[in-house]
């Protein structure tokens, strides 16, 4: 069954793209394990059984991170009550709607596919937003699930994942175990760390062009589907103010999930995590719903398209 989220072409082939370069990325980052480590049945084994508990377990792990709950409609019938009325309009499975007690606005999805998705947001945007600009976020936020972007990224950010755990390993390893092994043992764990570098690396700037891309067009689909462009750039600029003046320090811990979130987990000013971001920026983005909401003409009737 195809949702009524308009479909988008340039999403689909950057995902297959994306994809198709981390698969070559991940057979060769396994093969080189097994040539330096000279057990393949292990390598294959972690690897296989990794890739299998992040595809499905995925919304689980980010919920227990996020500390998200499950919600009944009796709890928050509000929130069900929007999300009940936009699976309506798209045609879509309804998901598991969750609540994260936290004072950062912001809102994810996460699941494996549209019949297996959870939907979460902050009490911090809760309290934030009006009822429309709240439908225009879960708008959002539902066609990555149409979309299956979000499936996609949740598999695209396991092979960073192991990289980075591979290089963390092998680098206390060195500085704690150094001077029981051997010299052979030591060149091994250098290329080991060195090859886990590279693949981080490389996962890490094939993500980051495929989630800024990804998130203009969830804002394209979602401006599309409720017809009010200008409602959803109006919860975008007080989420993304809001969020700015929240301290860093309390920010660190969401920032391992940006690629999820309605807008990443920044601090104000320029840094090194927004020039490496996993959203375009603000700018972009409003600029895109201008551009949309004077083609619209500002519909007042949300509907399919």
């Amino acid at each position: 069954m195809r949702s009524r989220f308009r479909s988008d072409r340039r999403l689909t082939a950057r995902m297959g793209v994306t994809l198709f370069l981390l698969g070559l990325l991940y057979v060769g980052f396994v093969a080189a394990l097994i040539v330096l480590l000279k057990s393949w049945v292990l390598v294959v084994v972690v690897a296989a059984g990794l890739l299998g508990a992040q595809y499905w377990f995925s919304d689980r792990v980010a919920l227990f991170a996020m500390r998200g709950r499950v919600v009944e409609r009796e709890e928050y019938p509000e929130l069900h009550g929007v999300v009940d009325r936009l699976c309506a309009i798209a045609d879509m499975p309804k998901p598991v709607v969750a609540v994260s007690d936290m004072e950062m606005p912001n809102a994810f999805a996460t699941g494996r596919n549209p019949d297996h998705a959870v939907v979460c947001v902050t009490t911090g945007l809760l309290r934030r937003l009006e009822p429309d600009e709240l439908e225009g976020v879960l708008a959002h936020e539902l066609s990555h699930v149409a979309h299956k972007d979000v499936a996609v990224i949740t598999v695209a950010s396991f092979l960073g994942v192991i990289a980075g755990l591979i290089v963390r390993f092998a680098f206390y390893s060195q500085i704690f175990g150094g001077g029981r092994r051997d010299q052979n043992t030591a060149v091994v764990f250098a290329a080991v760390m060195g090859v886990s570098a590279a693949v981080y690396a490389i996962s890490f700037l094939l993500i980051r062009a495929l989630s800024r891309y990804r998130e203009l067009a969830a804002d394209r689909a979602a401006a599309l589907l409720t017809g009010r462009p200008s409602v959803l750039a109006s919860a975008l600029t007080k989420v993304s103010g809001d969020i700015a003046r929240i301290p860093t320090k309390d920010l660190r811990t969401a920032q391992a999930f940006n690629a999820f979130y309605f807008t990443p987990a920044l601090g104000r000013g320029p840094s090194i995590g927004q020039l490496f971001s996993t959203h375009p920026s603000l700018e972009q983005r409003l600029d895109q719903l201008g551009r949309i909401s004077a083609e619209l003409g500002e519909a007042s009737a949300p509907g399919g398209v």
